[in-house]
């Protein structure tokens, strides 16, 4: 018990900055004058006793984090924190379940999007806040800012950081010390929130509505107020902002630090995963946009260019907005953006997936294995860019496609089992485990996953935490190894 109670101590301090997070909704209700602060005053009251308690309790327990206890926290805190997270719902919508309530959060902190609720804008506009802050916080994790924090509370937070870091090369520092790194990211990505939201007020959206869509945009999430998400703007202007910015957080948050230390965007222009991401982002707007011109499905290339842009950005980079229904487009559309979606996000970025640099590292050691086979004796490591990979890493990467694939064909297989359709099974496995939100079938762009029963959501929701935190940092637990001492 000894050993946990370090952890309950960590558990406590992030709860409590959950609690001070429910300050922005209640400003946005108090503002708005809606019905749901005495939900959120609940809430936030319940929340801050829960992890001020927890904290105050264990805080004589407080000691650096080994290496399991970092995976075991993570695992806690992305568990533990959707729950607290479903309070305001619960106490505000009275149709609202704990199963469909956990999801949706479970849904906005992980950056998945996919949703429960309809008729979005009938509901108190702190709530929808409170949906989109979710996004925003989980888009570079609530864990790297408690590893801001925990050095400042006589806690590390090192382990913490390296379990939560999508990607496979963990141990890569920005600055010397770990806490100045998530500092750095943390301000990077702020900056950026800010001119987003100022980009979507000026392209027309209102303040509320800027504040939510840059919450969701950052975080490439995907939660809107609308039910017709960026449909219900049918605005140019603002499709383009969100293009932009749902493109720039598809990148390598690190980039954009190393950007702001070094004054040079050539960072990124060198960085051999960001420009593959950005080609083949290109090549899948130009695909689709190319498609629908022949399939007539528009009446010209520059509104086919428009919508192809959007939705296809919008689903490969696990973002989940939709401007139009594409499910009604030719299937290779859909389909391609939903094979996207599985891998063209970077690693350090706020998106979901395999992340192209472990897609890049597989094709590359795929030519090296051909290599060998004409060549038995040559000597030709594999490369990103001008840093040989290291055989530690091509092998985790190997296991990691290993488990990803066992795991969506395991999830779809259950889903199956309880009778739903092959295609909206697969696609809504599909879409949780990269964290895209929307599928195709009964969970596509015009549906949602209302009508899942409560077995199959929870099936979902499991999929997206374990899509979130890279599959590994959840199974690791059930490994005998990890509790043996």
């Amino acid at each position: 018990m000894g050993s946990v109670l370090p952890l309950l101590h960590v558990i406590g301090v992030i709860v409590s900055i959950l609690a001070l997070t429910m300050l922005v909704p209640v400003a946005f209700s108090w503002g708005a004058g809606d019905a749901a602060l005495g939900s959120f005053m609940k809430a936030l009251l319940l929340t801050a006793t829960c992890g001020l308690g927890l904290y105050l309790a264990t805080r004589r327990f407080r000691r650096e984090l080994r290496p399991r206890d970092g995976f075991l926290l993570v695992t806690l805190v992305w568990t533990v924190l959707p729950a607290f997270a479903t309070l305001p719902l619960m106490f505000q919508l009275p149709g609202m379940n704990f199963t469909d309530a956990y999801f949706e959060t479970v849904s906005g902190l992980t950056t998945t999007g996919a949703t429960v609720m309809t008729g979005l804008e009938k509901l108190p506009v702190s709530i929808n806040v409170w949906r989109c802050l979710l996004v925003l916080l989980g888009g570079m994790g609530i864990i790297v800012l408690a590893v801001a924090i925990l050095p400042l509370l006589g806690v590390g937070g090192s382990q913490i950081y390296k379990a939560e870091t999508p990607g496979p090369m963990k141990d890569t520092k920005l600055t010397p010390r770990i806490a100045e790194t998530a500092r750095g990211l943390w301000a990077v990505y702020f900056g950026a929130s800010v001119v987003c939201f100022f980009a979507f007020a000026a392209a027309g959206m209102g303040w509320a509505d800027a504040f939510m869509h840059m919450c969701s945009t950052m975080g490439l999430g995907g939660f809107s107020s609308y039910d017709a998400s960026f449909g219900a703007f049918q605005s140019p202007a603002i499709e383009a902002v969100a293009v932009c910015f749902m493109t720039l957080a598809g990148i390598n948050f690190a980039l954009y630090f190393l950007v702001w230390k070094k004054r040079s965007v050539a960072v990124v222009l060198r960085d051999v995963e960001a420009r593959t991401y950005l080609g083949v982002m290109l090549f899948g707007v130009l695909a689709v946009a190319l498609l629908l011109t022949a399939h007539g499905t528009y009446p010209t290339f520059l509104e086919s260019l428009r919508h192809a842009a959007f939705n296809v950005v919008s689903i490969a980079t696990t973002t989940g907005f939709a401007s139009v229904d594409y499910a009604l487009w030719p299937v290779f559309a859909p389909a391609l953006m939903l094979l996207m979606c599985c891998f063209v996000t970077s690693a350090g970025s706020t998106g979901g997936g395999i992340k192209m640099v472990r897609a890049l590292i597989l094709v590359k050691q795929a030519k090296r294995e051909l290599v060998r086979i004409v060549h038995p004796s040559a000597v030709n490591p594999v490369r990103i860019g001008t840093t040989a990979v290291d055989n530690t890493v091509l092998f985790s990467v190997l296991a990691f496609m290993l488990v990803y694939g066992a795991t969506v064909m395991f999830m779809t297989l259950v889903l199956l089992l309880t009778g739903l359709d092959l295609v909206t099974a697969a696609s809504a496995v599909i879409a949780c485990i990269n964290n895209t939100g929307p599928g195709l079938g009964q969970v596509g762009p015009s549906g949602n996953y209302q009508g899942l029963t409560d077995f199959q959501t929870w099936v979902c929701t499991a999929t997206m935490l374990l899509g979130r935190l890279e599959l590994f940092s959840i199974l690791v637990l059930f490994s005998p190894q990890f509790w043996r001492k």
